[in-house]
């Protein structure tokens, strides 16, 4: 059981990861160089509905959420906040970010996003309040279907970028950059953040997740 002291840093753990998250799909929606592959059906959405993209954001986890019922997939805290808390740090984000044109000032800027982004999941993981409700849709198919993990998430990733891309969302250098990078960045970040463990745990992989699978919101 946790006690008080780890209680609180998880919960501080996965708040301040699920609004760094969102600050850095901001950053790369205002570098305009590509996006993360949700990000690109997000922005898609975006652009059809007349939505912002924080927004879409939030509709597309509660849509996604619904689809863990005949997965027979359980909910954690962090799987709730993270429908909520990222699509709004986005937009919030997004309202201080002013409109940037010089490519010397958007290529920090997609740095800054992708390795934000690796901090930020590093944070939330590490806190093992669940996954995000995309990840879980990924482990759910891979337990009802046998398939791996990585052909579910590539299935999944490849779609919602074609879809996204149809649609109108960015698909650049950056969605290429955040691909090749996410990975390294996240599992480094992940031993970084990992809380102390209770007795019998594990600190590194969030309860319930397959072992090696790279989880975002």
């Amino acid at each position: 059981m946790s006690t008080p002291g780890r209680l609180g840093r998880r919960l501080f753990q996965l708040y301040v990861g699920l609004a760094l998250y969102g600050a850095s799909s901001a950053l790369l929606v205002a570098a305009g160089l590509g996006l993360e592959p949700w990000g690109v059906l997000h922005q898609g959405l975006a652009e059809l509905t007349g939505m912002t993209i924080g927004v879409v954001s939030i509709v597309v986890g509660a849509a996604v959420l619904l689809l863990w019922i005949p997965l027979r997939q359980r909910p954690g805290l962090g799987t709730v906040s993270n429908v909520f808390v990222v699509g709004l740090a986005m937009d919030g984000t997004l309202a201080l970010v002013p409109d940037v044109h010089s490519l010397a000032v958007r290529i920090p800027m997609l740095v800054a996003g992708i390795v934000l982004n690796g901090v930020a999941t590093g944070l939330y993981i590490a806190a093992s309040f669940g996954p995000g409700p995309r990840d879980g849709l990924m482990t759910g198919l891979h337990r009802r279907t046998g398939r791996s993990i990585r052909l579910m998430r590539t299935a999944i990733e490849v779609t919602v970028v074609a879809t996204g891309f149809a649609l109108g969302g960015t698909v650049g250098v950056g969605t290429l950059l955040y691909a090749l990078s996410i990975g390294p960045l996240a599992q480094f970040f992940l031993r970084v953040f990992a809380a102390p463990s209770a007795p019998g745990r594990s600190t590194i992989v969030a309860t319930g997740q397959p072992e090696g699978a790279i989880l975002r919101p």
